[in-house]
């Protein structure tokens, strides 16, 4: 099954039914009067939160979708039949966007939430509704107006407490694999992991948070390599990223600089998300010495002062987790009282959120917009080499135990 997090879809709500032009006829009655009832109003288009999806690959199948209209009126005063609604069901994450002022419609991130997208048509008057003592026999009527039509973008972005960040191979899927019950591909080689995955870590009864692993980003993401940037959008929902680095890199290259490459892709791909709160986690301490180890936390506290939390853990020797994770829950909780206590502060939250997801999507069609260039042009490295930027044949594989 593919991950797809974007779609385009075009929704139409139904056309309001015409009012009837009608007058009552019947023996022994020879001025009956007007009899024309009202059509029915159009049906709307719905987008409603379902819990039971996790991609948006429907809609790139099929992306067109048309609310019943309304029927027109008839003679005895009968109202025509209202159109049926129509219900899109999605994610529960997702972002809804108007594609062509731009304007964010809303989120859906609870189930069972539900977006009004396009308001069907408003129905139209028979003659009976012009009735007057001047105007015994009127023979006007309206027509039903149109239904709205819209061209939508859909952007899943998954609902998570806490975002993994790093190079490939750093340890995140190891990381999630170890502390929930989460289970990504693992391997010696780098981009394994191709789509965002979800775990949930629990402490104890009724304490526990998501985490979200997405795939790993090198240096040049924001220019488009590796994978690129576009899966930092599930971030922009987290409230504290995880900054993982492996303390002995296959390629032999420096921690710190590692941790250098990954905060310019940050910055690059939006400033809002680049200021959140962020800790360092060095995994893999099981490959060093102590005295190794001691020197590198020394040169962290030196030269990455901007880091105020960092933790040393192995994912696979279980080493520094319970720490970890129940630090992680501690600062969560204080999070979620002061927004509690405080609704400025869940406004303000709010608020960054907006502004990370408009950066990230303003880079994300920068990055496409420069693609595309370079694809068109015959001269340049990328038509030459042939890549491909797009997530449509990326793959999702489900296995059961």
């Amino acid at each position: 099954m593919k991950f797809v997090d974007e779609a385009i879809i075009s929704v139409n709500a139904g056309k309001g039914g015409n009012g009837a032009l009608s007058f009552r006829r019947e023996k022994y009655i020879p001025r009956g009067g007007p009899d024309g009832g009202d059509g029915g109003d159009g049906g709307s288009v719905y987008l409603e939160a379902s819990a039971s999806l996790n991609t948006l690959i429907d809609f790139r199948f099929q992306p067109r979708y048309r609310a019943e209209s309304g029927r027109g009126g008839q003679g005895k005063s009968c109202t025509g039949h209202k159109g049926e609604d129509k219900t899109l069901e999605v994610p529960i994450g997702t972002t809804v966007i108007d594609e062509d002022t731009g304007e964010t419609l809303g989120d859906l991130l609870n189930a069972g939430d539900r977006l009004l997208v396009a308001q069907g048509g408003f129905h139209g008057l028979g003659n009976i509704r012009f009735k007057s003592s001047t105007n015994r026999a009127p023979r006007q009527t309206t027509p039903g107006s149109e239904g709205e039509a819209r061209r939508l973008r859909l952007e899943l972005k998954l609902l998570a407490d806490i975002g993994l960040l790093g190079m490939p191979n750093a340890g995140k899927s190891s990381l999630i694999t170890a502390v929930s019950a989460a289970r990504p591909k693992i391997a010696n080689y780098p981009f394994t992991t191709l789509v965002p995955s979800l775990g949930v870590v629990s402490i104890e009864a009724h304490r526990s948070f998501v985490m979200a692993d997405i795939p790993g980003l090198i240096a040049g993401a924001a220019e488009g390599a590796g994978l690129g940037i576009r899966f930092l959008k599930h971030l922009t929902r987290t409230r504290l990223l995880l900054h993982l680095v492996d303390v002995m890199p296959p390629d032999g290259a420096d921690p710190i600089d590692s941790v250098d490459q990954l905060d310019d892709e940050l910055s690059a791909f939006s400033a809002a998300l680049a200021s959140r709160p962020r800790w360092l986690v060095l995994n893999k301490i099981d490959l060093l010495s102590d005295d190794d180890l001691a020197n590198l936390l020394a040169r962290v506290k030196v030269e990455l002062p901007q880091y105020e939390h960092v933790y040393a853990i192995s994912t696979v020797a279980r080493l520094g987790l319970k720490p970890l994770s129940g630090n992680i829950m501690s600062c969560l909780e204080d999070i979620w009282l002061q927004e509690e206590e405080d609704p400025e502060a869940l406004l303000k939250e709010q608020e960054t959120q907006s502004a990370m997801q408009v950066e990230g999507r303003n880079s994300i069609a920068e990055l496409a917009e420069r693609r595309a260039a370079e694809k068109n042009n015959p001269s340049s490295e990328s038509a030459e080499d042939g890549i491909d930027d797009d997530d449509n044949d990326v793959e999702v594989e489900y296995v059961r135990d």
